[in-house]
């Protein structure tokens, strides 16, 4: 579980395990805790029939934000899987507020465990985690596995910009990866720069006011607390000025 744990917290900004348990407090004011799910509901309602009949597999679901909007609005089926239970029980809460617990199905589970097990779904989606299901070679592989020929995969992540060197795969790179996959790409949607900024500096100010009420019940962890914060705000530096959001809706071909 060490590893796995260590994957979690990297995906959250965060630099030590030790963090984890404080992770549903420091995130409570947030649903949306990745991708959108407006976006995400426009590229399925554009691009593929029959939605009704869907069903769908959103790993890393968080709080469920993205499974509960599309059961909603599309009237398809959506399981659930993140390996924080805290999120998962929040998730069922929203399921029954928005009057879809009959189509959202969520679970607490390393999603590697999921990945590998999971088969037969007509979308798989995953948001922006890292190195989670490892490299993006072996993230692509994974998810491709999870679904039908024919298929589709919802990925929401980055690509570095134009002469700024980092750990971001460029456009390009990601292209090729698609390919050597036997993945075709349908549609790619860019992340609007000010909507971004917006949602960054209103999700900081609750990270950051959480945080400080963390400090006060636990000042012996103040460091551990600042240094979230801090790699929060750089987080959303680099997003903001150094790579590129996207969100690509792909198509297993075989």
């Amino acid at each position: 579980m060490g590893e796995i744990e260590e994957k979690l917290v990297k995906s959250l900004t965060g630099e030590t395990t030790e963090l984890i348990p404080h992770l549903p407090y420091l995130l409570q004011d947030l649903w949306e805790l990745g991708s959108d799910p407006k976006e995400i509901i426009g590229l399925i309602r554009k691009n593929i029939q029959k939605v009704e009949d869907l069903k769908i597999l959103d790993l890393a679901c968080g709080k469920g934000a993205v499974s509960v909007k599309l059961a909603k609005e599309l009237g398809c089926h959506v399981n659930g899987i993140d390996i924080i239970p805290e999120f998962i029980s929040y998730a069922r809460q929203k399921a029954f507020e928005f009057g879809v617990p009959d189509l959202c199905s969520f679970r607490a589970e390393d999603i590697n465990i999921s990945a590998a097990r999971e088969r037969g779904y007509d979308i798989v989606i995953m948001g922006a985690e890292g190195e989670v299901l490892g490299s993006q070679e072996e993230a692509i592989q994974k998810l491709k596995n999870t679904i039908k020929s024919g298929g589709f995969i919802i990925i929401d992540d980055a690509y570095g910009r134009e002469g700024v060197s980092g750990n971001y795969l460029s456009r390009e790179q990601w292209l090729k990866l698609f390919e050597n996959e036997g993945i075709q790409l349908i549609e790619e949607k860019l992340v609007k720069e000010d909507e971004l900024s917006d949602t960054n500096d209103k999700n900081n100010k609750f990270i950051i006011n959480r945080a400080n009420e963390l400090k006060n019940k636990y000042p012996d962890k103040t460091a551990m607390f600042d240094s979230y914060v801090n790699s929060q705000l750089a987080e959303c530096y680099e997003l903001e000025n150094d790579i590129i959001c996207v969100t690509w809706l792909l198509k297993k071909n075989s």
